[in-house]
């Protein structure tokens, strides 16, 4: 599977803890501040698989502690 291979890179569990720990940082000041919503764009190369992977990573995170709602939009494009 696609998101077993990109997550077994130590850089990508790496990036992904990073980015997890600022956005849960960076989450209760926008709440407090009375922002409805943060937007986060993740991309890569094709928007297909390390994006995607990222992307549901993070939804999986944040999951029951926010609402989130996931947009892939490059996966139906034909690269």
């Amino acid at each position: 599977e696609v998101a077993q291979y990109v997550l077994k890179w130590t850089e990508t569990q790496q990036f992904l803890q990073r980015l997890t720990d600022f956005l849960r940082f960076l989450l209760p000041h926008y709440k407090r501040e009375g922002k409805g919503q943060l937007v986060v764009g993740i991309g890569c190369t094709g928007g297909k698989h390390r994006s995607v992977t990222i992307a549901e990573a993070l939804k999986n995170a944040f999951e029951g502690e926010y609402p989130v709602r996931t947009m892939h939009r490059d996966m139906d494009k034909d690269n």
